[in-house]
């Protein structure tokens, strides 16, 4: 295991050399994090599912531990001892995905509210401020776990153009989502940052990926992803990771040594696997998204079609600030609730299940899911069904939703025709 942490560690001066060779996105996605296989003798990313470590010494691992503890990483002599505190096929994710973020390191938690929760707490703790400001609209879950008051902050929710007005002296943080979930809300990240000053801005980029998003190079100083869906990209792992600098990130290991927060090393593999094919998935299931966000504008079972890649982007943040429009898309429909009710128990293709960003297209309704928790007023319309496009034939996933949308008007017309006596 020291040799391990060792190799984990010498990694990191590799990676750096690594991406200063200007590698692409693409050569990143399928090397990044591995820059230590070769030393140990494999190809394949390993898995190291100890708990515990044998110790070199009293002095040594208690070292180790202290410094893990604290935020750090292991000391190279004293090993890694815990894996609540560290564990090498974790870091390698890590590595890998703060390469693709342009940060220089990264934080995985066994989940992306648990990495919002442990974001939370370390800018709080560590500003001595309690305040949090949050841009609307926010994944159900995010909105939630801040208006909740479970983590001592005080939050005030605003939209995107009122930042500056709503900052206070002990505002620590500020939230925000782009595109945000589920209505996909386009947001300007550098212009968020420039009015929140030197209080630092959070930017959850789970629905653009590193792919198409890099919100560091607009000032952000954390960037969020729930790393179950896009990075993971196959339904099979649950995670989250932050991206951020080496100072963040030790506040970030110790609120996550202290409360156990840490990804499992198999969803650390998952996760790693995931990131080598991320361009590829992305760039497919955004090239099916557009078609059918173009298809759904025509359908007149749809009452509006809200994608970044179709007109409505008049901010122009398509093309300045993300590299493509992406794979969701959320839809209203002109049969309100039971359309939608109807739509997602008649698809067949599309599973009608949460979450997102997988090879498989998904369909679900925010309002009574997702964001069932979240506050009327910022609650999305009941008329509301939420696509995240996979990579299937854009044909048959048309199709799908042709008979899905056309199930709603015969139903409608058979009960018409119904004879009332």
């Amino acid at each position: 295991m020291i040799a391990l942490v060792h190799g984990i560690i010498d990694s990191v001066a590799m990676t750096s050399r690594l991406t200063s060779r200007h590698l692409h996105l693409d050569s990143l996605a399928v090397h990044a994090g591995r820059e230590d296989l070769q030393d140990l003798g494999v190809h394949a990313l390993p898995i190291d599912l100890s708990t515990t470590n044998p110790l070199p010494g009293i002095d040594a691992g208690g070292l180790s531990y202290e410094a893990m503890a604290t935020g750090g990483i292991p000391d190279p002599e004293g090993g890694a001892v815990y894996a609540r505190l560290w564990n090498p096929t974790v870091a390698r994710f890590e590595s890998a995905l703060a390469r693709l973020e342009h940060t220089t390191e990264a934080v995985a938690f066994a989940s992306g509210m648990a990495a919002l929760t442990a974001a939370v707490l370390a800018t709080t703790h560590d500003s001595g401020r309690r305040h949090v400001l949050a841009v609307r609209p926010l994944y159900g879950g995010s909105d939630h776990l801040l208006a909740s008051g479970l983590l001592g902050a005080e939050v005030t929710f605003c939209s995107a153009h009122d930042v500056a007005r709503r900052l206070r002296p002990d505002t620590a943080m500020v939230v925000m989502e782009t595109p945000a979930n589920p209505t996909l809300d386009l947001v300007d990240i550098r212009a968020v940052c420039d009015a929140a000053g030197d209080v630092p801005v959070l930017v959850d980029n789970t629905f653009a990926t590193p792919v198409l998003q890099n919100p560091v190079d607009f000032g952000a100083a954390l960037v969020l992803h729930s790393a179950t869906k896009y990075l993971g990209g196959h339904g099979d792992v649950v995670g989250g990771v932050i991206a951020c600098d080496e100072s963040y990130a030790a506040s970030l290991r110790r609120v996550r040594a202290v409360t156990g927060g840490i990804l499992h090393p198999l969803g650390g593999y998952l996760l790693h696997r995931g990131l080598a094919t991320l361009p590829l998935r992305v760039r497919a299931q955004q090239a099916n998204a557009q078609r059918i966000a173009a298809w759904l504008e025509t359908h007149p079972g749809v009452w509006r079609v809200y994608y970044p890649g179709l007109a409505y982007d008049e901010s122009g943040l398509v093309g300045r600030q993300m590299k493509g429009p992406g794979a969701m898309i959320a839809v209203e429909l002109r049969g309100g609730y039971e359309q939608a009710r109807s739509l997602t128990s008649t698809v067949e293709l599309f599973t009608h299940a949460v979450s997102l960003g997988g090879v498989d297209s998904l369909i679900q309704h925010p309002a009574a899911l997702t964001h069932r928790p979240v506050a009327s007023e910022a609650k999305p319309p009941a008329s509301l069904v939420r696509l995240s496009v996979g990579i299937e034939d854009h044909e048959d996933l048309m199709a799908d939703l042709d008979r899905g949308l056309g199930a709603h008007t015969a139903s409608r017309g058979a009960a018409a025709a119904v004879p009332r006596g």
